[in-house]
């Protein structure tokens, strides 16, 4: 069972490469401030007040179910986004053990590896090269069958969905990619020259 101390952490970096890719809709950010989500916020996040997160669980992990990777941020992220992300994880997990969701996410197209953000084939594709691959074996001179039945590969594992804490949360955030347009909305520098 994940804990605070286990969850994966985002570097603000992987997630402005993530968001500026072609791949960004399949990125979701949820940004978990409270009052103190005046002064900005990153670009196509969706903000979910921590006050209002026990009635909201459910409907983020529905909302959020086809997307590949998602990123949970307070201020900081050492209170709010790692409780956010637990208790998001939690709720999804416990919808996969009573049938009410799957594990997949949709065709896997992007990932984080070894803290660099990476191309991942989908299942399907997956199975057709492994089809195509027995094909090529049945109808060959050499395996003596042609054109014989092929059975089924097993379907390889779903790509699970991603969770993360955006690292340092928006203070961090916005200290990099606050005035760029591009990645973070509504800044206002002036809030943010003596939060911390």
């Amino acid at each position: 069972m994940e804990t605070v101390a286990t969850l994966r952490r985002m570097s603000r970096e992987q997630l402005s490469s993530l968001l500026l890719s072609p791949d960004a809709s399949k990125v979701a950010v949820i940004d978990v401030r409270d009052d103190d989500h005046v002064g900005g916020h990153i670009n196509s996040s969706t903000h979910v007040p921590s006050l209002s997160l026990d009635h909201r669980v459910p409907e983020i992990v529905r909302t959020m179910a086809g997307k590949e990777i998602v990123v949970f941020h307070c201020a900081l992220s050492q209170q709010r986004g790692p409780a956010a992300a637990l208790r998001y994880m939690r709720e999804r997990e416990s919808k996969m053990k009573r049938g009410k969701m799957k594990r997949e996410t949709g065709p896997p197209g992007i990932g984080v590896k070894n803290g660099s953000i990476q191309k991942v084939s989908s299942p399907a594709s997956k199975e057709q090269e492994v089809k195509k691959e027995m094909e090529k074996v049945l109808d060959s001179s050499e395996s003596g069958v042609k054109n014989g039945s092929i059975l089924e590969a097993p379907s390889p594992e779903s790509k699970e969905q991603e969770i993360y804490v955006l690292d340092k949360g928006f203070v961090g955030w916005q200290e990099k990619y606050g005035k760029d347009e591009r990645l973070t909305k509504a800044y206002a520098a002036d809030i943010w020259t003596d939060y911390c």
